[in-house]
């Protein structure tokens, strides 16, 4: 689910090579474990990827989480605990350093589903393979979503363990097995009696992200879009009338079609225009852009290709065919329904002139602040109602709000400090368009800083051939050891800015 769209966004300034941060002392042991340790890193994420946790399908749910625990044990975390939820469960992880201060650290362990007919190297195998002009990249489900910016925040740690130095910080892990379907049951680890008292000493959570640009920009999330996902069905059960079954196609003549019951009210959610929602209410608690955020998105726009930005996407035309930057304005401010897919009667090869008696639409509602899950859902159901389709059931299976931190909050200016010591161009992101359930953090009780930032390069996330870059062939974009030595030199940055004050 997460999803980053760094293509959409520019780098501020001319990018230099990798370099240390001032904080880090004697880096060059650490890096030196770092090294010796990647073979062993690189296994590790084949090995993560080929055991995918999904929990739509309910697969890997237990053997997920207790590799989860495995891997926060052997990267130096002193305990961890798989937390039981009503759903997949999470993981719960310390490891305490004898510092004054504590960061947070979220981790996602579950992928999305595929279609391995798709892909032109098996989802699950993780083959190394040779991409042109940018080095060699694993591929396979989950390498960059977000298994392999997270082996890299491992890979730091173990750095540590390796030549026997403590952390400048204490660090709390939280991961779940569920953000792909919404985190229906990520509040539950997060509630748990011993994880909101660890989590409350920390200065902020983050999430670790393969950031860069092809150019080798970065950038700093600010915040990230809510989402609710959803179901909406058509039966001829609920309905009563069509067949409750699939019947034959020539009844069509005389029987009512749910599928097509299905599409007339999918019709009403949105405009002529195709897009702006037509839920009534749906912008009442929408929050417009500040002139800080306009000029941060008029910044990032200026200086991208937005050529190449097109091309990656399979695009020729923005909506309304409107400028870059008002296109990518929409992108942070906007609120959507978006259909996922469409699933009714026969769906195999050829026809098989049916008319069925159930169709389904997958559904997400994109938030942005100050919407919630809760008005979102209750708005969507009575538009329903009120145009005469109160049978369609409305099916949620997961979703969260939106989430914001404000820039000049420690965790933001400690990311943007080590970016610029490390001499990486970044922009600073008001909104993702994508979603990550960093809502927990920011809302009540914990009420900290969050979002997510990272160097290293990847893509392909929810989609065919998606893939990690391990070794690079540019020297201004991270590989699998660069990325965890970012993350040696952030730790150290956290304890320096930390000691600064508050």
């Amino acid at each position: 689910m997460r999803m980053i769209c760094r293509g959409l966004v520019a780098a501020l300034g001319l990018t230099t090579a990798i370099a240390a941060t001032a904080q880090t002392p004697n880096r060059g042991e650490l890096a030196a474990a770092v090294k010796a340790g990647h073979a062993a890193n690189v296994q590790a994420l084949q090995d993560w990827i080929k055991l995918p946790t999904i929990a739509a399908e309910k697969l890997n749910v237990v053997e997920g989480a207790e590799h989860m625990r495995r891997l926060a044990l052997d990267a130096g975390f002193q305990q961890a605990t798989v937390v039981q939820t009503s759903g997949v469960p999470g993981v719960f992880a310390t490891l305490d350093a004898g510092a004054r201060d504590c960061i947070g650290l979220y981790f996602m362990y579950d992928v999305k589903q595929f279609d391995a007919a798709e892909w032109s190297s098996p989802p699950l195998e993780a083959r190394i393979v040779d991409r042109s002009g940018e080095g060699k990249a694993i591929v396979g489900r989950g390498a960059v979503n977000q298994k392999g910016p997270e082996i890299a925040f491992l890979a730091a740690l173990k750095a540590f363990k390796a030549t026997g130095r403590k952390l400048p910080v204490n660090v709390v892990l939280v991961a779940e097995g569920e953000e792909e379907i919404g985190s229906p049951n990520f509040k539950q680890v997060i509630a748990n009696p011993a994880v909101l008292p660890a989590l409350k000493q920390c200065i902020g959570v983050f999430i670790p992200g393969a950031g860069q640009s092809s150019t080798g920009s970065a950038s700093v999330e600010l915040g990230a879009k809510g989402i609710v996902e959803l179901q909406l069905i058509a039966s001829g059960e609920k309905w009563g009338r069509g067949p409750s079954k699939d019947v034959h196609s020539s009844l069509m003549a005389s029987v009512d079609s749910p599928a097509w019951r299905l599409v007339k009210a999918l019709g009403t959610l949105v405009k002529d225009d195709g897009h702006t929602p037509a839920v009534a209410g749906w912008f009442e608690h929408v929050k417009p852009l500040t002139a800080r955020q306009k000029t941060l998105i008029a910044e990032a726009a200026a200086k991208d290709n937005e050529a190449d930005v097109m091309k990656g996407l399979g695009l020729k035309k923005w909506i309304a065919d409107e400028d870059f930057t008002t296109a990518m304005q929409r992108l942070a401010s906007q609120p959507t329904i978006n259909i996922q897919g469409l699933v009714s009667g026969y769906m195999g090869p050829g026809g098989k002139t049916v008319l069925p008696g159930r169709a389904e639409a997958k559904i997400d509602l994109r938030l942005v602040p100050d919407m919630t899950r809760e008005d979102a859902v209750a708005k969507l159901k009575a538009h329903l109602v009120q145009h005469g389709y109160p049978d369609i059931e409305v099916n949620v299976s997961g979703g969260y709000d939106p989430t914001q931190t404000e820039e000049d909050s420690l965790l933001v200016r400690t990311q943007k400090a080590v970016l610029e010591r490390a001499g990486v161009a970044f922009s600073v992101e008001p909104r993702a368009a994508g979603s990550w359930p960093g809502v927990v953090f920011t809302g009540a009780p914990l009420n900290l800083p969050a979002g997510g930032f990272g160097i290293g390069r990847g893509s392909g996330a929810h989609a065919p051939n998606e893939w990690y870059l391990i070794e690079s062939a540019n020297p201004k974009i991270a590989g699998l050891d660069e990325s965890a030595m970012f993350y040696v030199d952030y730790l150290y940055e956290v304890a320096a800015a930390a000691k600064r004050g508050r």
